[in-house]
């Protein structure tokens, strides 16, 4: 087997994607869109490091943007094979990326309204064709099971824990394997069924976005999100909640459910602002064979999840913006994550001034976002044209991550039958560094870290 990397390398943690050729064919591991400042962001439009059509297979391993967001381009440039996920994940997929055609064309549109005379219109990365296109070429896998996806190239996916139809890929052909992690989530998170334990294999392709630090306990930190609350309960006014659409956003729906009278959650209105998370809510229940025992039980229960008696799913346009005549009293849950687009912008602009106000980040902030800005407590921010001071409570909730911290990372690997070498992918060099030296020290196996263009043999 020959691996070459392409994306979430050399020390970036989005845009993952990575190229195998095993058994005379080549695979791509996911083909994820950057994330991250614009100059980032233009990146996605350059020509891939490979030829598309000399792809036989594309496999993603979950359905966050940074792992799918450049499929649809990859078959406008001519990809043509089969393209494999967990079954969730091919669920999940059109409505990830149907939002991300939707939001490019905005872009797209915003963009020539500025041109000056003479220069070529900005052209949408891809659009809802080229989505319904990419769409046709998806093949559905369960876990746990074997499937042939190349002659002479087998696959299985495990659980791998970080959202709903996350997977780790084991590939094998040519009487080698490797394992490919994706994004490994902690053991305990809500909802999911914990990480399968690694296989026997010969090379370990392992994420490693918390690979220097170890997430405050997960009780602790539910307690703390409550605390959060109280506070602002007690100041009088908003809590704005950067979430993902998938996995995050249903999570603290979850937590809601479960402490919706000892955190007073009654004196709220709950807004989820996300038509998208709303369709993601649709998947999850149309899989609830992918659930926890304990989520199991929650959704038997009296207060569920997804309805809340006082949760209300903005539809339009028109009800995110009567959100912002609220001026106290509202939970608002929307996206993006990273607050580097979405209605959140929207909502951070109306709230970030206003020292009775909170806000909560939940989950990991990339290099250049908006929300790593704030974590980072910069005093003033720009958002549409305008420069907003920063007077809300910004608070960083740690312990809520869909990411395995270093302890779990290497817990995980610890559980290995056999401690191949490690290739390290999707993490910040401080973090990747740091899990390299400890995995060195403690298992003596060899660690690669991954950089654009590096090639490895397995």
């Amino acid at each position: 087997m020959h691996i070459e990397f392409h994306g979430a390398a050399g020390g970036e943690v989005t845009g993952s994607c990575h190229l195998v050729e095993a058994a005379g064919k080549r695979i791509l591991f996911d083909c994820g869109m950057v994330r991250g400042s614009r100059d980032a962001e233009a990146r996605n439009a350059e020509p891939f490091a490979f030829d598309p059509a000399s792809i036989g297979a594309l496999v993603v391993s979950h359905a966050h943007i940074d792992h799918i967001g450049r499929v649809p381009l990859l078959v406008k440039r001519g990809f043509k094979g089969p393209i494999w996920a967990q079954a969730a994940t091919c669920d999940l997929f059109p409505v990830m990326l149907l939002d991300a055609a939707s939001l490019s064309g905005h872009n797209a549109e915003f963009g020539n309204r500025r041109l000056a005379p003479g220069q070529p219109e900005v052209e949408p990365l891809y659009t809802a064709a080229d989505v319904a296109a990419a769409q046709r070429q998806l093949h559905p896998l369960a876990y746990e099971t074997d499937a042939e996806i190349l002659p002479g190239v087998t696959l299985r996916l495990d659980e791998a824990g970080h959202i709903l139809g996350s997977a780790m890929l084991e590939l094998r052909a040519d009487g080698r394997s490797m394992l490919f992690t994706g994004d490994v989530g902690m053991r305990g998170t809500p909802i999911l069924r914990d990480p399968a334990p690694p296989p026997r294999t010969e090379l370990i392709l392992m994420e490693s976005t918390y690979g220097d630090r170890n997430h405050k306990d997960r009780a602790a930190t539910v307690a703390e999100l409550g605390q959060i609350l109280a506070a602002a309960r007690a100041d009088g006014g908003n809590v704005v909640i950067p979430a993902f659409a998938v996995g995050r956003s249903q999570e603290l729906l979850y937590w809601f459910a479960e402490h919706f009278e000892d955190w007073n959650l009654a004196h709220w209105t709950i807004f989820l602002d996300s038509p998208m998370a709303a369709k993601v809510m649709a998947v999850y229940d149309h899989h609830e064979e992918l659930f926890d025992a304990e989520a199991a039980k929650v959704w038997q229960g009296r207060i569920k999840p997804f309805k809340l008696p006082n949760l209300r799913v903005s539809a339009s346009v028109d009800d995110s913006k009567a959100i912002n005549r609220i001026h106290g009293g509202a939970i608002i849950i929307a996206g993006s994550g990273m607050a580097n687009g979405g209605r959140v912008r929207h909502h951070l602009a109306n709230n970030l001034a206003h020292a009775r106000n909170h806000v909560v980040f939940v989950g990991y902030q990339a290099a250049g976002t908006l929300g790593r800005l704030l974590v980072n407590r910069m005093p003033r921010v720009r958002l549409f044209g305008e420069d907003i001071p920063v007077r809300a409570h910004v608070h960083t909730v740690g312990g809520l991550s869909a990411h395995a911290d270093q302890q779990a990372l290497l817990d995980w690997y610890g559980a290995s039958p056999n401690h191949p070498p490690v290739a390290l992918a999707h993490g910040e060099n401080p973090a990747r560094e740091a899990l390299a030296a400890v995995l060195k020290q403690r298992y003596g196996v060899e660690v690669a870290l991954s950089q654009p263009g590096m090639q490895l043999e397995v």
